[in-house]
C-alpha cells in the first residue's frame, strides 16, 4: 500500500514540479526583457509595448506556476501562530484541515470560475488592446486554468503524504 501511495504522489507533483522549476526561468527572462525595455526608452526613446506586457505576463506566470511547487517544498506562506510550537501529528492534522477546508475549495473555485472567462477568451482570441501589444492573451489567461490544476493536484499529493506512517 506504501508503494502505491507513493506512486500516486510522485504522478501528482510531476506536473506542478516541471512547471514550477520550469516557470522559474521566467524571472531570468523578466530581468533581461526589462533590460531591455529600459533600454530602448531611455537610450533611443523607443516604446517596445509588447515586451512590456510580456514581462508582465511573465511575472503573473512565475508566480502562479511557482505556487503548487512552494506548496510541495513547504516554502509557501504560512500563519504560524499555532503550527511552530505543534507536534508532529498536530501539524499534520492543521495542514489537511488547511488543504480541505481552504486551499482545495479555493483552487476548485478558481477554475470552474475561470473557465468561462479563458473560454470566451479563446473562442474570440483576444488581444491586447493597446496598440503593439501582444497577440495572444487568450494563452496568458489559460494560464489561470493550469494554476488550479497545478494546485489541486499538488494539495492532493500533499494529502496523501499526510497518511503516510512516516
Amino acid at each position: 500500500m506504501k508503494n502505491i501511495n507513493q506512486t500516486i504522489h510522485s504522478l501528482l507533483t510531476l506536473f506542478p514540479r516541471l512547471i514550477g522549476k520550469a516557470s522559474a526561468w521566467a524571472v531570468l527572462l523578466m530581468i533581461i526583457f526589462t533590460t531591455i525595455v529600459v533600454f530602448s526608452r531611455y537610450v533611443f526613446g523607443i516604446g517596445v509595448v509588447g515586451l512590456q506586457e510580456l514581462v508582465i505576463y511573465l511575472h503573473g506566470i512565475t508566480f502562479l506556476f511557482c505556487s503548487a511547487y512552494a506548496l510541495e517544498k513547504g516554502e509557501h506562506v504560512r500563519v504560524d501562530i499555532f503550527y511552530r510550537r505543534a507536534s508532529i501529528k498536530n501539524k499534520k492534522i492543521i495542514n489537511l484541515v488547511g488543504h480541505l477546508l481552504f486551499l482545495q475549495p479555493m483552487a476548485w473555485l478558481i477554475l470552474i470560475l475561470s473557465y468561462d472567462y479563458v473560454s470566451f477568451s479563446w473562442s474570440i482570441t483576444e488581444v491586447s488592446p493597446e496598440p503593439g501589444g501582444l497577440p495572444f492573451v487568450y494563452l496568458y489567461k489559460t494560464t489561470l486554468l493550469i494554476f488550479g490544476i497545478i494546485l489541486i493536484m499538488q494539495s492532493f499529493a500533499s494529502i496523501l503524504s499526510f497518511f503516510n506512517n512516516d
